[in-house]
């Protein structure tokens, strides 16, 4: 059995009881104040009362790991150790963003903080992680098959001292939340290189730069996941200094492979926690409810249902932490058959956790009276974020045959 660290249980006590006291009885009211809103992509004023909280109480970028410290005040937290309070983190959707551990700006962050020079970190990972700013990742394209990176289609030309960048994106997350500041593009700047790999480029596009716009929300199973959002994107001669490209140019998939398989890890570790809650949920109502002259709890398919969502949350977990396990020891490139296991299992094993408990609630599993709804539509989602499933099933089931077929 899996034993946390010490420092992983002493922040994971602190993180209940902040729960406890700060976000589950907050709930209605962050609901509420999203629904009243003017800009449903503003800034809420119960979120930034929740941060303040937060940080005093030294729950503030527990995403960091331990090679980049000096980025937070806790030493940094392993995979291992970031995993059951990133899970808690899941209970409730909104949540991350309260602990400055809310995707896509810990990717983002992450980025800034393994790929970009002291400028680029001084004029955007700072204020990231200070929470004052909000980022987004731009790669997925409506016009093409983004499921393989390399077919990506904006154009990134150099014109003089500047890049020109033209082309379409869309499921942006964070495009739509008025803290967005800046987006990390990436774009075809060498399309005839012979190595598809090293055609592309990632550059820096701060919001607002003209001939970046922002077509429409998008929404998920009609959730459009306000404030922060998903959007479509223009880029009509979009401008901005050669300075701006981040490693060098050619390298943006090598970027998008570093910054795409932790961030899977963290979707998985949040969906356990939603997951979890659900199970809890079920298990309250089918006690307190009754059919036919009995409680729910007594029926036998009610039973059965429980027994598996309980039996897929403990298998999805251990895999999680397995996986975090072999990152830390490891590192990401060695780890990415039990990356991509994660990644391929735990959202369709959540999906179907939550989906029986939406069940057992009747009718009232499918609105937002409850979490259930949301939290599904997170984990649908989930298959199809950083890669759909059929693209890591495909090369994980290369990398399995070869290695078994070679003994």
């Amino acid at each position: 059995m899996y034993q946390h660290s010490d420092k992983s249980l002493q922040l994971l006590d602190k993180l209940n009881a902040f729960f406890e006291q700060h976000i589950y009885p907050n709930e209605e009211a962050y609901a509420r104040q999203l629904h009243e809103a003017e800009n449903r992509f503003a800034p809420l004023p119960l979120m930034d009362e929740l941060k303040q909280k937060a940080k005093d109480a030294g729950l503030w970028n527990l995403f960091v790991p331990p090679s980049h410290a000096e980025y937070c005040d806790h030493g940094g937290l392993t995979f291992a150790e970031y995993a059951p309070l990133c899970e808690v983190m899941g209970r409730v959707i909104w949540s991350p963003e309260v602990f400055n551990c809310n995707a896509p700006d810990t990717g983002n962050m992450e980025v800034f903080m393994n790929y970009a020079n002291k400028e680029q970190q001084d004029q955007w990972l700072q204020p990231l992680l200070a929470g004052e700013i909000r980022s987004s990742y731009a790669m997925t394209e409506p016009q093409v098959a983004s499921s393989d990176a390399t077919n990506v289609q904006l154009s990134i030309v150099k014109d003089g001292d500047e890049w020109v960048l033209n082309g379409r994106k869309w499921f942006i997350t964070g495009a739509m939340y008025e803290r967005t500041k800046i987006f990390i593009v990436m774009g075809k700047s060498d399309p005839d290189n012979n190595n598809r790999h090293l055609q592309q480029t990632q550059v820096l596009v701060p919001k607002g730069t003209p001939g970046l716009k922002i077509i429409r929300p998008l929404t998920t199973l009609g959730y459009d996941d306000a404030p922060i959002g998903h959007a479509e994107l223009l880029f009509e001669n979009v401008r901005v200094p050669l300075k701006n490209v981040l490693l060098g140019e050619g390298r943006g998939f090598e970027i998008a492979q570093g910054r795409l398989g932790p961030g899977r890890m963290h979707h998985c570790m949040r969906l356990i926690g939603t997951g979890q809650r659900a199970l809890e949920l079920a298990c309250k109502r089918a006690a307190s409810r009754s059919t036919f002259g009995r409680p729910l709890s007594k029926h036998q398919s009610v039973r059965e249902d429980i027994s598996r969502m309980f039996s897929e949350i403990e298998m999805a977990r251990l895999l999680v932490l397995k996986t975090c396990h072999k990152i830390d020891a490891e590192g990401v490139p060695a780890s990415i058959d039990m990356i991509a296991a994660s990644k391929t299992t735990v959202p369709l094993l959540i999906q179907n956790v939550i989906d029986r408990a939406m069940q057992i609630h009747g009718a009232g599993g499918l609105t937002e009276d409850y979490c259930m709804a949301e939290g599904f539509n997170y984990a649908r989602w989930c298959r199809q974020a950083d890669g759909p499933d059929q693209v890591h099933q495909m090369a994980l089931g290369k990398q399995i045959i070869d290695r078994y077929a070679a003994q």
